[in-house]
């Protein structure tokens, strides 16, 4: 098998890495150390990541894993997650925005199974980066048990009303739409009775801030009577559940190159300060205790590489590797934040400072342990499919 960077991906690579000095950098280092370090004003925040959105929309990164007819440029799933992993190894923060993989606000493939006439409506404009949405499939009584949602559709002629609760949405306070998970027949569930709707702002509401450890905070989102019209089911009624598990595959191989970027850009860091720094004497990288847990971290970090890699070349294969995908995101999290860890220590009590390069990576690899199949699920997944 060769995994050799094709010529065209890599010239895609440097072409967004040229991007990211010249549009997000300035925009990155207009938010000053007292600000990155200290109490976030997330309003200035979220106004410099849309001028990043929609900077990387107009040069066509940000939706770049789209086809060419609904304004992406059908760039592959290998192509995608190495743009993800540069974002998160450059150590530019807001270089994530770039690229809307993995996040959730970013134009979802769900989207292609739209009528023509609603692509327009919804998925274009979040393509041009003019609009965002959340995905809304979490619920208080059913996290990692997804098919054990509650929220509720019923047919009313024309029209479609939806019941519910959702929470942990990632961008649900400032989507324009929701795409929402509801049963639509209480015996099938899972099986054919969870169906997928795009849902106009208009029709639900953002409940409090659900504040993390990270720099992302999601919110609750109600549903009261929600109406929506029929033609706005995602796919067909009661596929909605599989529709979910369609795209995982690929979304894991995104999240899979995050960590591994994340992981990268901690290493280098905990590597420049340990050949720059002196502690008794000598440099910190002549000793073993930091050397050898260095080293450790760089094994991995190649392992995380070739399980992601091969990941998103399966999914443009045209496989379906599920196992695959639950690999990755157990390994790549798992691997990523003891990483990050080894390499914060690294730095000491500066490691502990918000001022610090690896402190928000850490805090960071830590959400993404839990966030789509928190690791025990994964594992429970990898077992199951050993026959266990």
């Amino acid at each position: 098998m060769d995994f050799r960077i094709p010529e065209e991906l890599q010239a895609l690579r440097a072409s967004f890495a040229a991007f990211v000095d010249r549009e997000v950098r300035p925009i990155d280092e207009s938010m000053t150390e007292e600000y990155w370090s200290g109490t976030p004003d997330h309003g200035r925040l979220h106004d410099a990541a849309e001028q990043v959105r929609r900077r990387a929309a107009q040069e066509g990164f940000y939706a770049c894993y789209l086809p060419e007819d609904v304004g992406g440029w059908g760039v592959s799933t290998l192509g995608t997650a190495l743009l993800v992993e540069d974002a998160a190894r450059c150590g530019v923060r807001l270089a994530m925005m770039a690229v809307a993989p993995p996040n959730p606000s970013g134009p979802s493939t769900l989207l292609l199974q739209l009528p023509e006439h609603l692509q327009d409506v919804y998925l274009r404009p979040v393509v041009r980066g003019e609009a965002s949405m959340c995905f809304a499939l979490t619920e208080p009584e059913a996290g990692s048990d997804a098919q054990a949602i509650r929220t509720r559709a019923r047919r009313d002629g024309d029209s479609w009303v939806i019941d519910g609760h959702k929470h942990y949405i990632t961008n649900g306070d400032k989507a324009d739409f929701a795409v929402v998970f509801a049963v639509t027949d209480p015996e099938k569930r899972a099986a054919g009775g969870i169906t997928a709707f795009v849902v106009p702002r208009d029709q639900f509401r953002a409940g409090k801030t659900q504040w993390t450890l990270a720099d992302t905070h999601p919110s609750e989102l109600f549903l009261d009577g929600a109406r929506v019209p029929a033609d706005h089911v995602i796919g067909e009624v009661g596929l909605g559940f599989f529709a979910a598990m369609s795209f995982l595959n690929a979304g894991r191989a995104y999240i899979g190159a995050q960590c591994l970027g994340l992981a990268e850009f901690a290493l280098d860091a905990a590597v420049a300060h340990a050949r720059s720094r002196t502690a008794f004497g000598r440099p910190l990288s002549r000793n073993q205790g930091v050397a050898f847990p260095l080293a450790e971290s760089k094994v991995e970090i190649e392992a995380m590489r070739w399980l992601t890699y091969h990941l998103a070349w399966a999914v443009d294969e045209g496989e379906n590797p599920m196992l695959d995908a639950s690999i990755v995101k157990y390994y790549d999290t798992e691997r990523a934040y003891a990483v990050a860890d080894r390499c914060l220590q690294v730095f000491g009590g500066m490691g502990l400072l918000r001022e610090g390069p690896v402190e928000r990576v850490l805090r960071h690899l830590r959400m993404l342990r839990i966030v789509e199949g928190a690791s025990e699920v994964q594992q429970l997944v990898i077992s199951r499919a050993m026959g266990l």
